[in-house]
């Protein structure tokens, strides 16, 4: 195959759209480092920061999401996505790119559609176990669509389905390598437990005020917590930072660390946070966000506690929350049942895997 590829990859709005796009990105200069990749996203999202950071260049479009709720956010929809399709090719039409990646958000609709429609093959890659509507219109094009989940060949042609898995960072695989390390990092007392706490980037005010009412709890319990508020909630929470029993960070930079020092996890539910967890194997329980399209992380943990791999706890039985955890404390056996089983669900060469995918579309 060529050496000078020109690849076009289009996600975000969320980290779980643009960390495996970028990953997928990092596989395929690792190959081939004379490639050209471009990124396309929707202007004043996320991605038009986080994808310069990974060193690549992007081009925005204005493009957004259909509220689900009334709104006059939603007139505007037309005009952008018309407009979105014009510059999506006027950019296909000067990068000429191999091949199309979409990871999901806003800006892969018109991207993909474009590259689709000037005979350029796409790639669909969809993290969640319920595909998001950009996904579901662009798989019925697209040559391969890679999965994390099973039983998505009810939304997606099943001769196209790749079983894959989620990109996720390559630093997790040695996590367990990592314990000392970590709980030097985060100065854990090796005599308690440790709860890492996982709201997401931006924070859930929900888990965060769970955190709170329970901090007794935690304490009369010897436990231990590493607290990932979000970035939203910081500085409402950073007051119960305690160097003997608490420890609250608006964004951790060293997941890997953190994930080696804890005992146990309690998090969201969103795709690569699935993935990962998968990977690193510890008891967790997972208090899936309601407030997403089609309640795609009820969905999400639900795949993973359906195989005794987590304990799925929705957001309105919040009050049995210290009943299960005092549980999981005492039950030893259920702490390594929860880790063996999640570590069976785990897919680790998944970007390994996708960008495979590429190649056998561009080969062909």
């Amino acid at each position: 195959m060529k050496k000078s590829l020109n690849i076009l990859i289009s996600g975000g709005g969320t980290g779980g759209h643009i960390y495996p796009a970028i990953a997928i990105a990092n596989e395929i200069r690792l190959r081939y480092p004379e490639a050209n990749i471009l990124f396309v996203g929707a202007e004043n999202k996320m991605e038009m920061i986080k994808v310069p950071q990974a060193g690549y260049k992007i081009k925005g479009l204005w493009i957004s999401g259909i509220q689900r709720r009334l709104s006059l956010a939603n007139l505007t929809f037309p005009f952008k996505l018309l407009r979105s399709l014009w510059d999506a090719n006027k950019i296909i039409n000067r990068f000429k790119p191999d091949i199309a990646v979409g990871t999901g958000g806003f800006a892969s609709g018109p991207a993909l559609i474009m590259a689709n429609k000037k005979g350029i093959p796409i790639l669909v890659q969809e993290q969640n176990s319920y595909p998001g509507i950009t996904n579901k219109l662009l798989a019925k094009k697209a040559e391969k669509i890679c999965v994390a989940y099973d039983n998505l060949e009810r939304f997606f042609p099943i001769e196209n389905i790749v079983k894959t898995g989620n990109p996720v960072r390559q630093d997790l695989l040695f996590i367990h390598v990592k314990t000392e390390e970590g709980k030097k990092f985060f100065s854990i007392d090796s005599k308690k437990k440790t709860i890492l706490v996982l709201g997401g980037s931006l924070g859930a005010l929900k888990m965060n005020q769970l955190v709170e009412s329970h901090l007794d709890f935690f304490k009369s319990h010897n436990v231990q917590l590493i607290w990932q508020c979000g970035k939203l909630y910081f500085d409402d929470f950073k007051k119960y930072n305690d160097k003997e029993n608490v420890q609250v960070f608006q964004f951790l930079d060293r997941m890997d660390l953190a994930y080696a020092a804890t005992d146990f996890i309690i998090s969201r539910a969103g795709a690569s946070s699935v993935s990962e967890l998968c990977i690193v194997g510890k008891p967790v329980i997972f208090i899936p966000s309601p407030n997403v399209a089609e309640d795609h992380q009820t969905k999400n943990a639900k795949a993973i506690s359906d195989k005794h791999g987590a304990i799925l706890l929705r957001e309105n039985d919040l009050k049995t929350f210290p009943i299960i955890l005092e549980t999981l404390l005492k039950d030893v056996g259920k702490q390594e049942s929860l880790s063996d089983n999640i570590k069976t669900l785990a897919l680790p060469n998944a970007t390994n895997d996708i960008v495979n995918e590429i190649e056998k579309i561009i080969q062909n």
